[in-house]
Protein backbone atom coordinates (compact mmCIF):
# COMPACT_ATOMS: atom_id res chain seq x y z
CA UNK A 1 0.00 0.00 0.00
CA UNK A 2 1.40 3.68 -0.99
CA UNK A 3 1.87 5.92 1.56
CA UNK A 4 0.91 9.21 -0.45
CA UNK A 5 -1.82 9.41 -2.74
CA UNK A 6 -0.96 9.44 -6.67
CA UNK A 7 -2.16 11.54 -9.15
CA UNK A 8 -3.92 9.86 -11.89
CA UNK A 9 -5.15 11.14 -15.02
CA UNK A 10 -8.05 9.85 -16.46
CA UNK A 11 -8.46 10.16 -20.21
CA UNK A 12 -11.90 10.48 -21.99
CA UNK A 13 -12.71 10.43 -25.56
CA UNK A 14 -16.27 11.22 -26.29
CA UNK A 15 -18.85 11.23 -29.42
CA UNK A 16 -22.62 12.13 -29.20
CA UNK A 17 -22.04 10.23 -25.69
CA UNK A 18 -24.55 12.29 -23.75
CA UNK A 19 -27.04 9.17 -23.12
CA UNK A 20 -24.68 7.69 -20.42
CA UNK A 21 -22.06 9.98 -20.05
CA UNK A 22 -23.26 11.73 -16.38
CA UNK A 23 -23.12 8.48 -15.07
CA UNK A 24 -19.81 8.03 -16.02
CA UNK A 25 -18.56 11.38 -14.85
CA UNK A 26 -20.00 10.64 -11.57
CA UNK A 27 -18.68 7.20 -10.96
CA UNK A 28 -15.07 9.12 -12.35
CA UNK A 29 -15.57 11.79 -9.68
CA UNK A 30 -16.43 9.69 -7.32
CA UNK A 31 -12.89 7.40 -7.08
CA UNK A 32 -11.18 7.32 -3.55
CA UNK A 33 -7.75 6.89 -2.65
CA UNK A 34 -6.71 9.03 -5.94
CA UNK A 35 -6.32 12.52 -7.12
CA UNK A 36 -8.03 12.64 -9.89
CA UNK A 37 -8.03 14.90 -12.89
CA UNK A 38 -9.94 14.35 -16.10
CA UNK A 39 -9.26 15.66 -19.25
CA UNK A 40 -11.40 14.84 -21.96
CA UNK A 41 -11.40 15.01 -26.07
CA UNK A 42 -14.91 15.29 -27.56
CA UNK A 43 -14.53 13.92 -31.29
CA UNK A 44 -16.81 16.07 -33.21
CA UNK A 45 -20.31 15.44 -31.04
CA UNK A 46 -23.37 16.77 -32.52
CA UNK A 47 -25.66 15.62 -29.86
CA UNK A 48 -25.22 17.86 -26.06
CA UNK A 49 -22.00 16.06 -25.11
CA UNK A 50 -20.04 19.17 -25.19
CA UNK A 51 -22.85 21.39 -23.14
CA UNK A 52 -22.13 18.76 -20.41
CA UNK A 53 -18.52 19.22 -20.69
CA UNK A 54 -18.45 22.75 -20.69
CA UNK A 55 -20.69 22.71 -17.69
CA UNK A 56 -18.50 20.17 -15.94
CA UNK A 57 -15.61 22.25 -16.83
CA UNK A 58 -17.03 25.60 -15.17
CA UNK A 59 -17.50 23.43 -12.13
CA UNK A 60 -13.52 22.46 -11.92
CA UNK A 61 -14.67 19.07 -12.54
CA UNK A 62 -12.57 18.76 -15.59
CA UNK A 63 -10.77 19.96 -18.93
CA UNK A 64 -11.78 19.66 -22.20
CA UNK A 65 -10.94 19.88 -25.95
CA UNK A 66 -12.40 19.42 -29.08
CA UNK A 67 -11.55 18.40 -32.89
CA UNK A 68 -12.24 16.73 -35.76
CA UNK A 69 -13.52 13.55 -36.09
CA UNK A 70 -10.48 11.02 -35.36
CA UNK A 71 -12.60 7.97 -34.32
CA UNK A 72 -12.08 6.37 -30.79
CA UNK A 73 -8.10 5.03 -31.39
CA UNK A 74 -6.56 7.55 -32.88
CA UNK A 75 -8.74 10.43 -30.58
CA UNK A 76 -7.29 8.75 -27.44
CA UNK A 77 -3.85 8.82 -28.67
CA UNK A 78 -4.09 12.47 -29.29
CA UNK A 79 -5.19 12.51 -25.84
CA UNK A 80 -2.10 10.92 -24.67
CA UNK A 81 -0.01 13.05 -26.52
CA UNK A 82 -1.60 15.96 -24.74
CA UNK A 83 -1.93 14.94 -21.60
CA UNK A 84 -0.06 16.18 -18.65
CA UNK A 85 3.46 15.05 -17.67
CA UNK A 86 3.23 16.07 -14.10
CA UNK A 87 0.99 12.78 -13.20
CA UNK A 88 1.81 9.61 -11.81
CA UNK A 89 -0.47 7.57 -14.13
CA UNK A 90 -2.86 7.00 -16.59
CA UNK A 91 -6.29 5.90 -17.04
CA UNK A 92 -8.34 5.83 -20.22
CA UNK A 93 -12.00 5.84 -19.77
CA UNK A 94 -15.61 5.22 -22.53
CA UNK A 95 -18.37 7.34 -21.68
CA UNK A 96 -20.10 4.85 -20.97
CA UNK A 97 -19.51 2.63 -18.23
CA UNK A 98 -19.77 2.80 -14.53
CA UNK A 99 -16.08 2.56 -12.31
CA UNK A 100 -16.40 0.69 -8.94
CA UNK A 101 -14.78 3.36 -6.65
CA UNK A 102 -12.09 1.83 -5.91
CA UNK A 103 -11.04 1.14 -9.62
CA UNK A 104 -7.86 3.31 -9.58
CA UNK A 105 -6.74 2.96 -5.66
CA UNK A 106 -6.31 -0.88 -7.20
CA UNK A 107 -4.12 0.06 -9.94
CA UNK A 108 -2.53 2.86 -8.14
CA UNK A 109 -1.99 0.48 -5.06
CA UNK A 110 -0.35 -2.31 -7.91
CA UNK A 111 1.96 -0.14 -10.27
CA UNK A 112 2.00 3.01 -8.67
CA UNK A 113 5.91 3.66 -7.84
CA UNK A 114 7.07 1.48 -10.63
CA UNK A 115 10.51 2.65 -12.07
CA UNK A 116 10.40 0.89 -15.60
CA UNK A 117 7.27 0.85 -17.99
CA UNK A 118 4.35 -0.40 -16.35
CA UNK A 119 0.27 -1.28 -17.29
CA UNK A 120 -2.49 -2.66 -15.45
CA UNK A 121 -5.76 -3.52 -16.40
CA UNK A 122 -8.72 -5.87 -15.04
CA UNK A 123 -11.66 -8.23 -15.90
CA UNK A 124 -14.61 -6.44 -17.08
CA UNK A 125 -18.35 -6.92 -15.41
CA UNK A 126 -20.66 -7.13 -18.46
CA UNK A 127 -23.85 -5.22 -17.93
CA UNK A 128 -27.21 -3.89 -20.12
CA UNK A 129 -28.05 -0.18 -20.19
CA UNK A 130 -29.50 -0.44 -17.55
CA UNK A 131 -26.43 -1.83 -15.43
CA UNK A 132 -27.86 -5.29 -14.36
CA UNK A 133 -25.50 -7.90 -14.99
CA UNK A 134 -24.97 -10.00 -18.36
CA UNK A 135 -23.59 -13.52 -19.04
CA UNK A 136 -19.59 -12.56 -18.07
CA UNK A 137 -16.88 -13.84 -20.44
CA UNK A 138 -13.73 -14.56 -18.06
CA UNK A 139 -9.84 -14.13 -19.13
CA UNK A 140 -7.25 -15.53 -18.31
CA UNK A 141 -4.11 -14.09 -20.30
CA UNK A 142 -0.74 -15.76 -20.04
CA UNK A 143 0.70 -12.32 -20.81
CA UNK A 144 3.16 -12.98 -22.78
CA UNK A 145 4.58 -10.51 -26.09
CA UNK A 146 3.81 -13.89 -28.56
CA UNK A 147 -0.06 -13.85 -27.18
CA UNK A 148 -0.71 -10.05 -27.53
CA UNK A 149 0.67 -10.63 -31.18
CA UNK A 150 -2.55 -13.47 -31.96
CA UNK A 151 -5.22 -12.09 -29.02
CA UNK A 152 -6.72 -9.14 -28.85
CA UNK A 153 -8.80 -8.95 -25.48
CA UNK A 154 -7.60 -6.59 -23.76
CA UNK A 155 -10.09 -3.68 -22.59
CA UNK A 156 -8.83 -0.03 -22.59
CA UNK A 157 -11.54 1.01 -20.06
CA UNK A 158 -9.74 -0.91 -17.39
CA UNK A 159 -6.06 0.34 -18.39
CA UNK A 160 -3.99 2.12 -16.14
CA UNK A 161 -0.25 2.85 -16.74
CA UNK A 162 2.58 4.84 -16.01
CA UNK A 163 4.56 7.92 -17.01
CA UNK A 164 7.35 5.74 -18.09
CA UNK A 165 5.22 3.58 -20.78
CA UNK A 166 3.12 6.35 -21.90
CA UNK A 167 6.43 8.68 -23.20
CA UNK A 168 7.34 5.08 -24.93
CA UNK A 169 3.94 5.02 -27.10
CA UNK A 170 4.39 8.39 -27.38
CA UNK A 171 7.35 8.63 -29.55
CA UNK A 172 6.19 6.61 -32.39
CA UNK A 173 2.66 7.22 -34.24
CA UNK A 174 1.68 4.63 -36.44
CA UNK A 175 0.45 4.34 -40.14
CA UNK A 176 -1.82 1.49 -39.33
CA UNK A 177 -3.64 1.43 -35.95
CA UNK A 178 -6.37 -1.51 -34.67
CA UNK A 179 -7.47 -0.20 -31.61
CA UNK A 180 -5.23 2.20 -29.05
CA UNK A 181 -5.70 -0.24 -26.24
CA UNK A 182 -4.33 -3.25 -28.70
CA UNK A 183 -1.44 -0.89 -29.18
CA UNK A 184 -0.29 0.02 -26.34
CA UNK A 185 -0.95 -4.03 -24.59
CA UNK A 186 1.62 -5.17 -27.45
CA UNK A 187 3.91 -1.76 -27.03
CA UNK A 188 4.25 -2.66 -23.26
CA UNK A 189 4.78 -6.44 -23.96
CA UNK A 190 7.12 -6.05 -26.72
CA UNK A 191 9.25 -3.65 -24.70
CA UNK A 192 9.65 -5.90 -21.09
CA UNK A 193 7.37 -3.92 -19.26
CA UNK A 194 5.53 -4.44 -16.46
CA UNK A 195 1.98 -6.14 -17.28
CA UNK A 196 -0.78 -6.81 -14.57
CA UNK A 197 -3.54 -8.72 -14.80
CA UNK A 198 -6.39 -8.19 -12.31
CA UNK A 199 -8.89 -10.80 -12.44
CA UNK A 200 -11.31 -8.74 -10.14
CA UNK A 201 -13.68 -6.46 -12.06
CA UNK A 202 -13.46 -2.77 -11.06
CA UNK A 203 -15.63 -1.13 -14.03
CA UNK A 204 -19.54 -2.45 -15.13
CA UNK A 205 -18.93 -2.85 -18.81
CA UNK A 206 -22.01 -0.97 -20.45
CA UNK A 207 -23.26 -3.24 -23.81
CA UNK A 208 -25.44 -1.13 -26.10
CA UNK A 209 -26.42 -0.97 -30.00
CA UNK A 210 -23.75 1.91 -29.80
CA UNK A 211 -20.63 0.45 -28.66
CA UNK A 212 -17.46 1.55 -30.89
CA UNK A 213 -16.46 -1.82 -29.26
CA UNK A 214 -18.33 -4.29 -27.16
CA UNK A 215 -18.40 -7.72 -25.92
CA UNK A 216 -20.82 -10.63 -26.55
CA UNK A 217 -21.40 -13.95 -25.07
CA UNK A 218 -22.23 -15.59 -27.81
CA UNK A 219 -19.69 -18.11 -29.32
CA UNK A 220 -20.80 -17.79 -32.62
CA UNK A 221 -21.06 -13.90 -32.73
CA UNK A 222 -17.00 -14.33 -31.87
CA UNK A 223 -16.58 -17.06 -34.61
CA UNK A 224 -18.27 -14.86 -36.83
CA UNK A 225 -16.30 -11.58 -36.34
CA UNK A 226 -12.98 -14.11 -36.63
CA UNK A 227 -14.15 -15.18 -39.99
CA UNK A 228 -15.26 -11.99 -41.49
CA UNK A 229 -11.51 -10.88 -40.75
CA UNK A 230 -9.98 -13.75 -42.45
CA UNK A 231 -12.36 -13.61 -45.33
CA UNK A 232 -11.98 -9.33 -45.81
CA UNK A 233 -7.75 -10.10 -45.52
CA UNK A 234 -7.01 -7.36 -42.87
CA UNK A 235 -4.23 -8.51 -41.89
CA UNK A 236 -4.50 -7.21 -38.74
CA UNK A 237 -1.60 -9.07 -36.83
CA UNK A 238 1.09 -8.74 -39.79
CA UNK A 239 0.33 -4.64 -40.11
CA UNK A 240 0.60 -4.29 -36.33
CA UNK A 241 3.57 -6.64 -36.19
CA UNK A 242 5.24 -4.39 -39.00
CA UNK A 243 4.39 -0.91 -36.88
CA UNK A 244 5.81 -2.40 -33.66
CA UNK A 245 9.42 -3.21 -35.51
CA UNK A 246 9.50 0.33 -37.14
CA UNK A 247 8.59 2.04 -33.97
CA UNK A 248 10.08 0.08 -30.94
CA UNK A 249 12.76 -2.42 -32.59
CA UNK A 250 15.31 -0.49 -30.58
CA UNK A 251 13.51 -1.44 -27.36
CA UNK A 252 12.80 -5.18 -27.82
CA UNK A 253 14.64 -7.67 -26.45
CA UNK A 254 15.98 -10.09 -28.96
CA UNK A 255 13.59 -12.52 -28.56
CA UNK A 256 11.15 -10.53 -29.07
CA UNK A 257 12.95 -8.81 -32.02
CA UNK A 258 13.17 -12.46 -33.78
CA UNK A 259 9.51 -13.09 -33.07
CA UNK A 260 8.26 -10.31 -34.72
CA UNK A 261 11.16 -9.96 -38.05
CA UNK A 262 9.27 -13.83 -38.69
CA UNK A 263 5.57 -12.48 -38.57
CA UNK A 264 6.53 -9.42 -40.78
CA UNK A 265 8.25 -11.87 -43.29
CA UNK A 266 6.58 -14.80 -43.06
CA UNK A 267 4.11 -14.46 -46.26
CA UNK A 268 6.97 -14.44 -48.51
CA UNK A 269 9.34 -17.06 -46.38
CA UNK A 270 7.79 -20.67 -46.14
CA UNK A 271 10.76 -20.97 -43.29
CA UNK A 272 9.65 -18.33 -41.16
CA UNK A 273 5.71 -19.42 -41.43
CA UNK A 274 6.97 -23.28 -40.64
CA UNK A 275 8.10 -21.25 -37.62
CA UNK A 276 5.39 -19.58 -36.52
CA UNK A 277 3.17 -22.48 -36.95
CA UNK A 278 5.04 -24.01 -34.42
CA UNK A 279 6.12 -21.52 -32.44
CA UNK A 280 5.34 -21.93 -29.14
CA UNK A 281 5.52 -18.45 -27.87
CA UNK A 282 2.58 -18.00 -29.87
CA UNK A 283 0.40 -19.94 -28.20
CA UNK A 284 -2.90 -17.79 -26.31
CA UNK A 285 -4.59 -19.10 -23.57
CA UNK A 286 -7.58 -19.43 -26.04
CA UNK A 287 -7.52 -22.62 -27.88
CA UNK A 288 -10.10 -21.61 -30.11
CA UNK A 289 -7.62 -18.27 -31.01
CA UNK A 290 -4.76 -20.55 -31.41
CA UNK A 291 -6.76 -22.46 -34.48
CA UNK A 292 -7.97 -19.34 -35.73
CA UNK A 293 -4.29 -17.54 -36.06
CA UNK A 294 -2.53 -20.89 -36.99
CA UNK A 295 -5.48 -21.29 -40.21
CA UNK A 296 -4.58 -17.68 -40.55
CA UNK A 297 -0.56 -18.19 -40.83
CA UNK A 298 -1.28 -20.60 -43.40
CA UNK A 299 -3.61 -18.65 -45.45
CA UNK A 300 -1.72 -15.66 -45.25
CA UNK A 301 -4.06 -13.52 -43.52
CA UNK A 302 -2.44 -12.92 -40.35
Amino acid sequence: MLSAMLRVQVLMSTYNGVRFLSEQLESIYAQRGVEVELLVRDDGSTDNTVDMLRRGQEQGRLRWYTGQNLKPARSFLHLLKNADDGVDLYAFSDQDDVWDEDKLLVASNTIGGEPKPALYFCQTRLVNEQLNDLPQIPISPRLTYGEALVYQFVGGCTMVFNKALRDIVNCYTPEYLPMHDVWIYDIALAVGAKVVFDAVPHIRYRQHSDNAIGQTASVSSQWGERLRRLRQHEHIRWRTAQELLKGYSSLMSQENRELTVAIVGYRTSWLKKLSLLFSRRLRPASKTIALTSRLAILLNLF
